[in-house]
C-alpha cells in the first residue's frame, strides 16, 4: 500500500482532546433476567493494541458496544478521563464485523464521515483521497461501496474510521468473514493505525491474529473478565484454568 499523498496527515492519529484513560467499573448488562455481562472492571490507558478473546457468548462484542456508548449498562459505569460527551464521542470510532456502508461511492462514504464532523469540502476531498490511497483503495474511489468485495468493504470501513483520527478505535472481529489475503490486507491497515497512536481494542476469535497484532489480551468467559495479561504470556501460559481450557479448545461456553 502506498505512502504517498496524505501520509503525513494520517501519521498523527489523533485530533482534539485525549479522552484516555477509560475507567470501567462493575459493568453489568442484563436482558430478560439473563446476566450477559457480570461486574466487569478495568482501566484502559494509552498503549498498543489490545485484543479481547474468549468463547462465543462470553460478552466480548457486548463489552465493546457498552464502552463505545451504543448500549446503556444495567449497572456499573463507563467513564472517560476528560472531555464533554460530544468530545468523547468525536474521539472514538468503531468498526463492525460486517461494515455498514452508505449507498454511494467509496470516496463519498469517507467524505460523508468528514462532513458530519464539519470539515470543509476541499479538506474532505483531500483527506478522503489520502486515506483511500493509504488503504489500497485509491483505484476504487468512484466505485459504489456496495459492489466492493468483502475485504475491500472492510478496508473502506477502516479508512472511514481512520480519516477521523480517533483517539480510541473499537474493532469487532474485523476479519471474521475474510479469506487469508483479505485478512492480511486488513491486518496491515490495523497495524498502521495502531502505530499512528490510536488506542485499538479489538475482539478477535483468531488466536494467530492475536499473536500477530496484540500487545495485551483481555480474556472473557461467561460475562466476566477472567484474565488480563501481556499477549505472549497469555497465549503461552495463561494464569487461569479457564484460559488454559480455552486455548486447548476445551472451553466451549
Amino acid at each position: 500500500m502506498g505512502t504517498h499523498r496524505g501520509e503525513q496527515a494520517l501519521a498523527t492519529a489523533t485530533e482534539g482532546i485525549d479522552i484516555l484513560p477509560l475507567e470501567v467499573r462493575h459493568l453489568t448488562f442484563v436482558v430478560g433476567g439473563q446476566v450477559l455481562l457480570d461486574g466487569v472492571s478495568f482501566d484502559l490507558e494509552a498503549g498498543p493494541l489490545a485484543c479481547i478473546v474468549g468463547p462465543n457468548g462470553a460478552g466480548k462484542s457486548l463489552l465493546l458496544r457498552l464502552c463505545h456508548g451504543l448500549l446503556r449498562p444495567s449497572a456499573g459505569t463507563v467513564r472517560w478521563a476528560r472531555g464533554t460527551l460530544a468530545q468523547q464521542q468525536r474521539a472514538q470510532a468503531m468498526v463492525f464485523q460486517r461494515p455498514v456502508l452508505l449507498r454511494r461511492s467509496a470516496q463519498a462514504n469517507v467524505e460523508h464521515a468528514l462532513a458530519v464532523r464539519g470539515s470543509e469540502r476541499v479538506e474532505r476531498r483531500e483527506r478522503a483521497l489520502a486515506v483511500l490511497e493509504n488503504t489500497g483503495l485509491a483505484d476504487k474511489a468512484g466505485r459504489d461501496a456496495r459492489v466492493l468485495s468483502g475485504g475491500e468493504q472492510q478496508r473502506l470501513a477502516l479508512a472511514r474510521a481512520w480519516v477521523l483520527q480517533p483517539r480510541v478505535l473499537f474493532l469487532d472481529e474485523p476479519t471474521a468473514h475474510l479469506d487469508p489475503a483479505a485478512t492480511r490486507a486488513v491486518e496491515d491497515i490495523i497495524s498502521r493505525i495502531d502505530a499512528s497512536g490510536t488506542r485499538i481494542v479489538m475482539v478477535s476469535h483468531d488466536l494467530g491474529q492475536v499473536r500477530r497484532l496484540a500487545s495485551e489480551v483481555l480474556f472473557m468467559h461467561s460475562g466476566q473478565l477472567v484474565e488480563r495479561a501481556r499477549a505472549e504470556r497469555f497465549l503461552d501460559n495463561p494464569a487461569s484454568e479457564a484460559g488454559k481450557a480455552f486455548l486447548e479448545g476445551r472451553l466451549l461456553w
